[in-house]
């Protein structure tokens, strides 16, 4: 008797710990769901201002374009999906539809700032980065790295990231007009062709644009 009611005591005590366990680890589950979730919406949030900006821009004066116009947004949304992408509860679905958004956002950035710069006789320093996250890619890390430097370094350049393999029709279109290999990561600066890892000095020392920006960082 004394057995039966030790081995019920330990049932019971056994099942109240388990019981907890899972009813904290759903708790902790939901919590990151509702975490991602509110990322999701604060993007979609992003992404409708920044639409609504570009038709506000389309119509601005010349003198109010300045140094890295709307690069903070662009790069307050790429944080964003990078944390996304690091969420084990994000879903694939859910990543590419935010990948879906943020790349798209780019490429309207990109047209944007060609036609302004155009209109204003502005000669500007866009890089269309292309990386791989299809296969192993560690030069890919590293030029991100160095994209990361040169942007801090120069204000006026422009930098757009792409993933090569990544299934939305604008991005073919981009590797097509610039006849982009998969030798990845691939650099199109100014409509020149960049394969491979590249150092900020390498960089600065064969690109002819970047060049252009030392010698007005340097006359400022």
């Amino acid at each position: 008797m004394v057995d039966s009611r030790k081995y019920i005591i330990a049932f019971v005590i056994t099942t109240v710990i388990f019981g907890t366990a899972i009813f904290v680890s759903n708790l902790l589950n939901q919590k990151k769901l509702e975490d991602v979730r509110s990322i999701e919406n604060r993007v979609a949030l992003d992404i409708l201002s920044s639409e609504t900006q570009f038709a506000l821009l389309e119509e601005t004066s010349c003198r109010d374009i300045g140094p890295g116009f709307l690069s903070k947004e662009l790069g307050s949304l790429g944080e964003k999906l990078s944390y996304a992408e690091n969420q084990t509860e994000f879903n694939t679905e859910d990543i590419e539809y935010l990948k879906r958004f943020y790349f798209l956002l780019e490429i309207k950035d990109y047209l944007l700032m060609k036609r302004l710069t155009k209109k204003c006789s502005i000669e500007p320093t866009f890089i269309l980065y292309f990386y791989s996250t299809k296969d192993a890619c560690e030069d890919c890390e590293r030029v991100g790295y160095v994209l990361t430097a040169l942007r801090d370094k120069y204000p006026d350049l422009r930098v757009y990231s792409f993933d090569y393999h990544f299934d939305v029709e604008a991005i073919n279109t981009l590797v097509s007009i610039y006849k982009v290999k998969p030798d990845l990561p691939a650099l199109i600066i100014n409509g020149e062709t960049y394969y491979g890892f590249h150092s900020v000095e390498e960089l600065e020392e064969i690109v002819p644009s970047l060049k252009e920006l030392i010698i007005r960082a340097k006359a400022v």
